[in-house]
């Protein structure tokens, strides 16, 4: 048999993983671009486009099932949202296209981890988390000193996210910050956009706060 002269008769496979590897890239490098400026929405929503776009050619029949929201919340990536060019095979699909929207914001390093870890038991702080059943899907702090608390470092797993476990979160910090004496307390989050619905604002209102006043960010030369 003459090997040289044999020729395949099919196209190859696309490997589907490795598709999905290429979403996943496209989305860091969108959002590198805005490591140390300071807006996390700019740094989400420049993952989620870049993410979009390139879903929209893999070979595949997608749903999106966890996503950015409900189909009034989110533009791109909701929850319900078809996604791939419709061929086979059927897919289910939860994304979260920039993890750590405030430590891409911010430029934090992962250093900072072990920081965060530390603090469960160390003085001033309250530190709370939220589970489904016996597995825990959110958590976030609190500093006191005296009168004023800092509530911040909020997070919740994607796949539990919209379900609660923030503003539950909220109450309890609020509630060990009075039974500790507080009387104010304090917290931020991302500027309220028309048209982009968030979140992180609505369960802060909820939660009794009220808008003070907007921060300026300044921002670094994009790079």
């Amino acid at each position: 048999m003459d090997l040289t002269a044999a020729q395949p008769t099919t196209k190859p496979d696309r490997n589907l993983a490795l598709e999905m590897a290429r979403v996943t890239e496209v989305a860091a490098l969108a959002a590198a671009r805005w490591i140390g400026r300071g807006d996390k929405e700019a740094a989400d929503q420049a993952a989620v486009d870049a993410m979009r776009v390139l879903l929209g050619s893999v070979h595949m029949d997608g749903v999106v099932v966890i996503g950015e929201g409900e189909k009034d919340e989110a533009p791109m990536l909701y929850n319900g949202e078809h996604i791939g060019d419709g061929s086979p095979p059927e897919v289910d699909i939860a994304v979260d296209p920039l993890e750590g929207t405030e430590l891409c914001a911010f430029g934090l390093p992962n250093a900072i981890a072990p920081w965060l870890a530390a603090l469960p038991g160390r003085s001033g702080w309250i530190c709370a988390m939220a589970f489904a059943g016996e597995h825990p899907v959110a958590a976030g702090a609190a500093y006191v000193s005296g009168e004023y608390a800092w509530l911040g470092f909020g997070a919740t797993k994607v796949a539990h996210r919209s379900r609660g476990a923030q503003r539950a979160l909220l109450a309890r910090r609020l509630d060990e910050a009075a039974a500790r004496g507080v009387r104010v307390a304090v917290t931020e989050t991302g500027e309220r956009v028309p048209g982009k619905p968030s979140n992180s604002y609505r369960n802060i209102l909820r939660a009794g706060f009220a808008e003070a006043y907007l921060r300026a960010n300044f921002m670094s030369a994009a790079r």
